[in-house]
């Protein structure tokens, strides 16, 4: 449209100018009370959302009128899909009209920004629920990601969402925090490698991607849920921060800050990481939104403000720009801080140009942007749940097996289990069945979401029985007479398949996800009695493990024909699985975390230093059962050479390259997940015994050789040294390339020569593989 008919003057409408200039003339026409509308959040539904946010009851009390609160205009509209079941047609149609209301009583017509949870896809009925993300650090799988990433985005913007909030960065540091199943990995390398991805999916559709959550969230202590967080700042810089640097480099425009108190300051308070670091160091330019309730928690939960007008004004002085989910604090709190003198409108101004900025970049300041959806939206497509089956199938972890499986042909067996009959099984807590269906009883499920048993049973002569319950806390855990009847069934069968695992769910109502942490690893409720009551007939069992975190399997691994883990793998998981154990697919996935060896005892593999491991300084032996990037095939290529053998300079401001050969004899295609990991024999600190540096999936085809070239710059060689910075010093190091943390099948020996060095957030992020 032609800005030849706008009143002359309003540069702020004219597309051709430039962001600053439209966002410099638009704030300076703005009263403060619109540009305080600019930062605030309307979730419409709140009364009839459940409950989304722990100690949500602090909530100062039910927003305003719809009508009188966009009168100033609105900053953004909460999850108008994710809070109850509606028709995505329905719903898209609700939030245009929704959003010409909002234009309409503004004074400048500025639509509200809309955002939506989409970690398991956007988290919509009906829409399509893919692999939780433990599923996508199992893949070690980018590209499919990132593919994964693109299509939630293109059916987000269809519906007129423009914001989502995922991806989780937060590198898991003890498994039992419930939120284990929300993160990618233990691993910084592997966390920022496919967070990047999705990012670059989610960002390549136009949807502003959202950085949860900074930072430190999953180092709270004992795994609680939002407990204190006490981790040093070298663990801070060189395990928690890198996948942030790793994503804000693919292009987030929107990073949420995490709950809790790192070192005792709340990071909704902490300028010292939402300005200094986030802003100065890393050059973010996008909005910091606040995770739901954050702002008035600093009041409430950490006690560093006294009312709501103090929250605000402490978490604008830090960085956030956004109060979510719904206005509390940045409204009339923060208006009678501004007129106290307690805020300066300085601060006001700077956030809602962040705002405004991001309202530009997605052309909502446009003079032709209309918020009308065009046709009818299908969010289930089989182009959809195809992708869904893929990353599936890839993210399946064959942990062991004596033979058993493949299962060849047509078999007599008993499918045991609380996860075997469930349909709720293969997801996490943030799918919507999971996240808001269960709110709502009566609502079908919205998308096509067969069980194990179902899968099973078209291929096999089934026999099933539950055992006994998952385990919620407080709820039934089933009868003896019930586990009774189920091994009855299993003495019967020529194999049992024993499906067990978690329930997500939230702040205890489930066995895994956000506020359902774990005392220990044991698996949940008499699932461990069950598997040994199993496992006494004597009838071989092959146990899938649908679960949001690692268990001790350490009693029982030994008498187990096979194991195979899937965490939560969405609408097309048990397809997958069935696939996997029929041999139609061949088990790719690695583990994205390790394997405690008992109930208690935090793994401490090869990312912990060497005092972490065990020794006769300590009773307890914290070496993990099933180490972090394993994983079996049924058929593997076969490792030919890596070399050169000789030692040889690195550059510590340059590359070195190395060259991997793999071989596949059999005749069908053949996967390996190609992992290198940096030892450091001597540094200024403690180092980790070994670190990820570069990993890579790689298909060889039958009868055919596969030549991988691989590029590591020095960068990736630093840590951070004694005095703080981070460096890369010369000396000897090893490059440990293998197919696990653990199964290393070379070493390739450099020395680092060249001054030492200290590099910064521009440093090389990545490896290069050519071949």
């Amino acid at each position: 449209m032609s800005t030849e008919t706008e009143p002359p003057g309003e540069r702020w409408r004219d597309t051709t100018a430039t962001i600053d200039e439209r966002v410099r003339d638009l704030l300076g026409r703005m009263s403060l009370r619109e540009k305080v509308a600019q930062l605030y959040g309307v979730w419409v539904g709140v009364d009839e959302a459940g409950t989304v946010a722990p100690n949500q009851h602090d909530f100062t009390g039910s927003p305003p009128d719809f009508d009188e609160l966009v009168r100033h205009g609105l900053g953004q509209l909460t999850r108008p899909f994710g809070t109850r079941p509606v028709d995505p047609a329905v719903g898209a149609r609700g939030l245009a009209r929704s959003q010409r209301q909002i234009v309409a009583a503004g004074r400048f017509g500025i639509p509200a920004l809309v955002h939506d949870e989409c970690l398991t896809g956007l988290a919509a009925w009906q829409a399509t629920v893919y692999p939780a993300p433990l599923c996508w650090g199992a893949s070690f799988d980018p590209e499919l990601v990132r593919a994964m990433g693109a299509r939630i985005g293109r059916t987000m913007r269809r519906l007129g969402v423009h914001q989502g909030l995922a991806p989780v960065l937060d590198v898991v540091r003890d498994p039992r925090w419930g939120r284990t199943e929300e993160s990618i990995g233990e691993d910084p390398y592997l966390v920022g490698m496919i967070g990047s991805a999705y990012v670059e999916g989610l960002e390549g559709a136009g949807i502003v991607a959202t950085l949860k959550h900074f930072v430190g969230y999953s180092a709270s202590k004992a795994g609680r849920n939002l407990a204190p967080v006490s981790a040093g700042p070298r663990e801070v810089a060189d395990v928690l921060l890198p996948p942030f640097e790793m994503a804000l480099r693919a292009g987030a425009r929107s990073v949420m800050n995490a709950y809790t108190a790192l070192d005792g300051v709340p990071t909704a308070a902490d300028r010292s990481l939402l300005t200094d670091l986030l802003r100065d160091r890393y050059g973010f330019t996008g909005t910091v939104v606040s995770d739901y309730f954050a702002v008035a928690f600093l009041r409430s939960l950490h006690n560093v403000a006294a009312d709501g007008g103090d929250a605000a004004a402490v978490a604008l002085r830090a960085g956030v720009d956004v109060e979510l989910p719904t206005v509390d604090c940045y409204g009339e709190p923060l208006l009678a801080a501004l007129a106290s003198g307690r805020v300066a409108e300085d601060v006001v101004d700077r956030a809602a140009a962040r705002v405004l900025a991001q309202k530009c970049e997605l052309g909502l300041l446009d003079p032709d942007w209309r918020p009308d959806v065009d046709g009818e939206v299908e969010l289930d497509d089989p182009e959809s749940r195809a992708l869904a089956r893929e990353l599936a199938e890839r993210s399946l972890v064959l942990l062991h097996n004596d033979g058993t499986l493949p299962l060849r042909g047509k078999h007599k067996l008993a499918v045991i289990g609380p996860r075997a009959d469930e349909p709720g099984a293969m997801l996490g807590c943030y799918s919507f069945p999971q996240h808001v269906g269960v709110h709502h009883p009566g609502t079908p499920l919205g998308i096509d979401l067969p069980t194990v048993l179902d899968a099973l049973r078209a291929e096999h002569d089934v026999t099933h029985a539950r055992g006994c319950a998952v385990g919620v806390p407080g709820t039934d855990p089933g009868t003896d007479a019930e586990l009774a009847t189920a091994v009855a069934l299993a003495a019967e069968a020529e194999l049992c398949v024993l499906v067990l695992g978690d329930q997500a769910g939230l702040f205890g109502n489930g066995t895994s996800g956000e506020g359902c942490d774990a005392a220990d690893l044991r698996l949940p409720g008499r699932q461990e009695e069950l598997l040994d009551a199993v496992l006494a007939t004597g009838t071989p069992v092959v146990l899938v493990l649908l679960s949001g975190r690692p268990y001790d399997l350490s009693r029982h691994v030994d008498r187990l024909a096979a194991t195979v883990c899937g965490f939560f793998p969405g609408e097309e998981g048990a397809a997958a699985i069935a696939a996997v154990l029929a041999g139609r697919v061949d088990p790719s996935g690695r583990l994205p975390v390790s394997f405690p060896r008992g109930t208690a005892a935090q793994p401490a593999g090869y990312l912990g230093a060497p005092l972490a491991r065990g020794g006769e300084a300590s009773s307890i032996d914290p070496t993990p059962l099933f180490p972090f990037g394993h994983g079996l095939s049924y058929a593997a290529p076969e490792w030919v050479a890596v070399g050169p053998d000789a030692t040889q300079a690195w550059p510590t401001d340059g590359p070195t390259r190395f060259r991997i050969t793999l071989r596949n004899k059999g005749n069908t295609p053949a996967t390996e997940v190609v992992q290198v990991y940096l030892h450091d024999p001597v540094a200024e600190v403690s180092r980790p015994v070994r670190s990820l540096i570069a990993a890579k999936r790689v298909r060889v085809e039958p009868g055919s050789t596969r030549v991988l070239d691989v590029d590591l710059h020095a960068d990736l060689c630093s840590y951070t040294g004694i005095d703080g910075d981070r460096i890369v010093e010369e000396g000897a190091v090893e490059l440990h390339v293998g197919v696990s943390s653990e199964d290393i099948r070379a070493v390739v020996h450099r020395i680092l020569t060249g001054p030492r060095r200290v590099v910064g957030p521009d440093r090389v992020l990545h490896p290069r593989f050519d071949g």
